[in-house]
């Protein structure tokens, strides 16, 4: 489980192209402190399993399944990307609760910025909308943030200066993709109700 909030702002430092995986080397000297075979780390809000760790780098083996779902087939050396380590049991939830299991991707539509802060347009596929309301939570590239505007096709979000300097949100550009998990508990609370009313909500 994690909580959104981005701890480094890591590279890819080689990709090497499997049958049906990809094999990722990343940096992140901090993620990878104390971090041993079989941990947790989460890749632009993706939960990547440790293979192994050296140096401040560690490998990551990434699935088909995972990368049809989210923008990781799309990294090579030099990406850059956001890291976080899982939470740590009876820390403080500084985020929302964040799985690193991402629903669907979406677009940078576009970006409006003012004195403080920016607006990023993130276009959203029609499966996730019904979970995504004004202030409630998201999480885009692993970094949790409040919804500002919901729309059928789309929602906003405002960056502060400390989000833009510190992820990878600061650098994407119109047409970036980006990965998208919506509130779990919205998902519980559908399913749930679901059950009781005897529909399907999917």
């Amino acid at each position: 489980m994690f909580t959104g909030i981005i701890e480094e702002l890591g590279e890819v430092t080689a990709v090497e192209r499997l049958a049906d995986a990809s094999r990722f080397r990343l940096r992140g000297p901090l993620v990878t402190e104390g971090a041993r075979h079989g941990d947790s780390i989460a890749v632009n809000g993706v939960c990547l399993t440790v293979v192994d760790t050296a140096d401040g780098e560690f490998t990551a083996v990434v699935m088909a399944e995972t990368l049809e779902r989210s923008s990781l087939g799309a990294l090579a050396p030099g990406s850059r990307v956001n890291l976080e380590r899982p939470m740590a049991l009876g820390g403080r939830l500084g985020g929302h609760l964040v799985q690193g299991h991402v629903d669907g991707t979406g677009t940078i539509v576009e970006r409006t910025p003012s004195e403080h802060w920016e607006i990023v347009k993130v276009s959203l596929p029609p499966e996730l909308a019904r979970y995504v309301v004004e202030k409630g939570s998201i999480t885009v590239d692993g970094v949790s943030l409040t919804v500002v505007d919901a729309a059928a096709g789309h929602f906003t979000v405002s960056l502060i200066p400390t989000t833009l300097a510190l992820t990878t949100l600061g650098h994407k550009q119109p047409g970036d993709p980006v990965n998208l998990e919506v509130d779990v508990i919205a998902k519980y609370v559908e399913r749930m109700l679901g059950d009781r009313t005897g529909q399907d909500p999917r």
